[in-house]
């Protein structure tokens, strides 16, 4: 038994009504026996007999403070005893079992025995990995709230800085030349009217900031959740802004996607675009998105000075600049993996995969969703 195991086990206070058992054998089969039957409030065991020292059960037997003999002679000898239960694998303790017999004793050896050893043993190799499983997802969900907490933070400053680098200039420049109207028009009117038009066209260009923030705020189209139309308008927006030749490819039907995924989804690819816009000084980016039966990828490619992959991903700090992390571990929340290549001089890819396989079923909210 290792003792990551055994950390879990205590000895509990029986019930008046418990079965009394006494296991003969410290071996696989009572190490199973003692592990399962410690945490039973209806089973006490009384008492454990094996003549090997170095039997793995031994240890835990002390543990649970149980009374170990190496004569299993002495438990059949115990006033208090229900049940025998022979796991020590030896035929002439079983021959000697048989011939015994006492009011209100049950023994189990032989095949019996191993058979409910074994199966205990299969419940509790399922049970540890339950809590493999659990701990893994345990770790997803404060991975998703950490992120889900940066990610909002990052918006905001990202938002804050389109309104004030954007809207509120052209807002700005829009209530100036209303100013330069008002007195154009007393001493100019032909000067005046000409500024009114120029102010129109201004206060059109804020309109469309303006709904370009409100854009980026809800990126998805959230009565439908449609992926690819929110995509598409994020990619014109990112070309004009940039001026960035983008290159968007699609295969599949994205109505096979949990709307959790595709949030995710648009949340990697801009946090790339973000980074080819800031490092790469590239000149063209091309985004492949494919879904089929088994497998969601998306593939983003530019054309930029690349980096020193290997450099970056020896310093933490690097690799948090070049937003690696941010790319990976949104891939991680929804059950997938990300990659980025890159060296200097030759641009950068970035592939994220997640499994689609046996998901498309589900119809619930569940987390570790797709």
């Amino acid at each position: 038994m290792t003792p990551a195991r055994s950390r879990h086990i205590r000895r509990k206070t029986a019930s008046p009504g418990a079965t009394n058992v006494a296991i003969i054998g410290a071996g696989r089969g009572g190490t199973a026996l003692m592990e399962i039957f410690a945490n039973d409030p209806l089973v006490q065991i009384v008492g454990v007999a094996e003549v090997d020292p170095r039997a793995p059960g031994l240890s835990l037997a002390e543990q649970l403070g149980i009374p170990v003999t190496r004569d299993y002679r002495q438990l059949l000898d115990m006033e208090r005893v229900d049940l025998i239960i022979d796991v020590s694998g030896s035929s002439e303790v079983w021959h000697a079992l048989q011939d015994f017999h006492r009011m209100g004793v049950t023994v189990i050896g032989g095949a019996s025995a191993k058979f409910m050893w074994e199966l205990i043993e299969a419940r509790i190799r399922a049970t540890a990995e339950i809590e493999k499983t659990l701990t893994k997802y345990q770790s997803l969900y404060r991975l998703y709230v950490k992120e889900s907490s940066a990610a909002v933070t990052e918006e905001r400053t990202r938002i804050a800085c389109e309104i004030h680098d954007g809207l509120v200039q052209s807002l700005a420049g829009v209530n100036f030349k209303l100013d330069l109207c008002q007195q154009l028009l007393r001493k100019n009117p032909k000067a005046g009217l000409a500024t009114i038009k120029e102010t129109k066209a201004q206060l059109k260009l804020a309109i469309q900031e303006a709904r370009q923030v409100i854009f980026n705020l809800r990126p998805l189209h959230y009565d439908k959740m449609e992926l690819i139309p929110a995509l598409t308008n994020y990619f014109k927006s990112y070309e004009t802004n940039t001026h960035i030749a983008t290159h968007f490819t699609v295969t599949g039907d994205e109505r096979t996607l949990f709307p959790r995924t595709k949030i995710f989804l648009f949340r990697i690819i801009q946090e790339a675009l973000s980074n080819v816009e800031k490092h790469a000084k590239a000149k063209r980016v091309s985004i492949r998105l494919e879904i089929d039966v088994e497998m969601l990828r998306i593939t983003i490619i530019d054309n930029g000075i690349g980096f020193d992959m290997e450099a970056v991903l020896r310093d933490p700090e690097k690799w948090d600049h070049f937003g690696i992390k941010g790319i990976l571990e949104r891939a991680r929340l929804v059950g997938g993996e990300g990659r980025i290549e890159s060296k200097k001089g030759h641009g950068t890819k970035v592939v994220v995969e997640v499994p689609l396989a046996n998901r498309a079923k589900r119809k619930d909210g569940s987390h570790g969703e797709n």
